[in-house]
């Protein structure tokens, strides 16, 4: 139970600390400040193994403000400087620091600092999701579908460039803001998929990860010099996501198809929200991959049975969103929904279009489409192939579970 709770606080507030302490500290010492972070949940898991303390967030924001004094005196004592902060006025502000409001500010102040023009677009990506959101170097490479030792590489020369060029833990200037803009609201995209469609071997549906790209997606919209329609559209798309959650996964943890999903489980107050939130994407002139996406949304969640879906109206717009920004995941989403089209001719044309290496590790999504083609043309063998490919690709248990049940129902 202890790890539970330890687990759904680190999701939750390790980027609010690692913000908070280095607003305090400086950014020239954000390596130190994420390892006294670190350090703190370890403490925890031992030391709330055998009772949780009355006020968890308070206990982890002491702790990880006193092991970064600490970190930081043992650095300046190898200086021969004195660092003393622990206590007076300093030690009051910090502590005012973790003030609701504050610290809003503070992760605000962290995602642009992540999504400074002086760091490489995929540096900027991987600082941000490992600075604010808590992501494992494993969990980064998963969902930027990159090996974990490049990722190590670009998380250390985006701490050397925030140092070599003196970044400043500061917002951008209003010219700039709508550019850096466009890597944020993507780092928030990333940070849900990872949550709504698992890379963790045992579990696909990471809430905790959904429920922080939507509050960071709050925080920006909370401020009116960020809103623009791509960010409405943006959040409108993960409240349409985040809705269907629940149905995702049965009761006996198996994945559920969409097409025998419970709608009454939908959670149609977010549905709700979503749907204002592309009211609001409408006032403004700008348009995103966002738009396109929410639109396709929405569709489903329009749709009373999966037999009264509009494949047609979102077959036309994932090819509008591939016109509009080319990528080999809409060319797959837009095969499968040709299948249930039945408009196999097409369905193969997309297919053969895909590079799957760029699929990364979602390969196997691809390999499993081609399976459910030859099983609708009754090609059984070729069906079972492909699937084996899938199987071998995967390595999320629960997709694995999925995959093997469609390939024994070909064997029947």
């Amino acid at each position: 139970m202890e790890h539970k709770v330890v687990d759904h606080l680190f999701r939750h507030h390790y980027g609010k600390m690692v913000a908070i302490l280095t607003r305090f500290f400086g950014l020239s010492y954000i390596e130190t400040i994420e390892d006294a972070v670190q350090d703190t949940f370890i403490k925890a898991a031992s030391q709330w193994r055998t009772k949780i303390p009355d006020n968890p967030e308070g206990w982890l924001n002491r702790v990880a403000k006193n092991r970064t004094i600490d970190i930081l005196r043992s650095i300046q004592a190898e200086k021969n400087r004195n660092l003393s902060i622990t206590t007076g006025a300093s030690s009051l502000q910090i502590d005012e620091l973790f003030l609701d409001h504050e610290v809003a500010d503070s992760q605000l102040r962290m995602i642009f600092v992540a999504c400074h023009p002086s760091l490489h677009p995929s540096e900027q990506i991987a600082f941000a999701l490992k600075t604010i959101s808590g992501f494992s170097i494993k969990e980064i490479a998963a969902a930027l579908l990159t090996k974990e030792e490049t990722i190590a590489k670009r998380l250390l020369r985006a701490r050397k460039t925030i140092q070599d060029k003196n970044i400043q833990f500061q917002y951008p200037s209003p010219e700039t803001v709508q550019e850096r803009m466009a890597r944020v609201m993507e780092v928030i995209y990333l940070t849900f998929n990872e949550g709504f469609h698992s890379t963790n071997k045992e579990k696909l549906i990471k809430e905790d990860l959904c429920g922080e790209a939507i509050r960071l997606c709050q925080l920006l919209l909370k401020k009116e010099q960020f809103r623009s329609g791509s960010l409405y559209a943006l959040f409108a798309l993960l409240c349409f996501h985040m809705s269907r959650l629940e149905s995702k996964v049965s009761s006996d943890n198996q994945i559920v198809n969409l097409q025998f999903q419970d709608r009454t489980k939908w959670y149609f107050p977010l549905i709700k929200m979503g749907n204002s939130a592309m009211l609001k994407a409408t006032e403004y002139e700008d348009t995103s991959v966002y738009h396109y996406e929410a639109a396709i949304a929405s569709e489903h969640l329009n749709a009373k049975t999966f037999k009264d879906t509009h494949w047609k109206n979102i077959s036309y717009w994932y090819e509008q969103l591939y016109m509009f920004k080319p990528n080999m995941f809409t060319l797959l989403n837009h095969a499968t929904v040709c299948l249930q089209l039945s408009d196999f001719e097409k369905t193969h044309q997309l297919l053969k279009r895909i590079d799957v290496a760029e699929l990364g590790q979602r390969a196997y999504l691809y390999y499993g489409c081609y399976a459910e083609y030859y099983m609708k043309i009754g090609k059984r063998q070729l069906a079972i192939s492909f699937l084996d490919k899938a199987l071998a690709g995967t390595t999320n248990r629960l997709e694995r579970d999925y995959l093997t049940w469609k390939r024994r129902t070909l064997l029947n």
